[in-house]
């Protein structure tokens, strides 16, 4: 497996992002679309896992603040799911966060995948509040 990195500008990469997080998000989990194609997404960097040439996984990345970078779209195809492919996605995002100069690591985490976050050092900074119909909780790790 290996992870790819770049921006709406790289189409196909980005539709490869889009195409796991339509199967994961908008199909698997019922978010509305218009919910997860967001403003955000120009902004962002996006990064897809590939089996091959096969896209498994996707994640996004922008700045919120000066030093703070914020996660999003984390996903994984369910075929691929607890084989260390979200590993994969969280270290290659972070190390990209690093070296675009964060220092603090934040996310909105769905409350089921709370304990794989805090098995790679991200702390829960607030209650449960509801994102998409969906319980998350916000979680953050210093990058420094």
């Amino acid at each position: 497996m290996n992870v790819a990195i770049g921006t709406t500008q790289d189409r196909a990469l980005y539709e490869d992002a889009l195409r796991v997080r339509r199967i994961v998000f908008i199909e698997e989990q019922n978010v509305p679309e218009e919910e997860e194609i967001d403003a955000f997404e120009d902004d962002s960097f996006h990064l897809v896992l590939y089996d091959d040439t096969t896209p498994i996984g996707a994640g996004r990345l922008r700045f919120i603040d000066e030093g703070v970078g914020k996660i999003e779209r984390i996903c994984i195809l369910p075929s691929y799911r607890g084989r260390g492919a979200g590993r994969m996605v969280m270290e290659a995002i972070e190390q990209l966060a690093k070296t675009k100069g964060a220092k603090t690591a934040k996310l909105n985490a769905q409350t089921h995948a709370e304990p794989f976050y805090k098995k790679l050092g991200y702390t829960t900074v607030s209650g449960v509040f509801m994102d998409a119909g969906i319980p998350h909780v916000t979680m953050v790790k210093s990058l420094e």
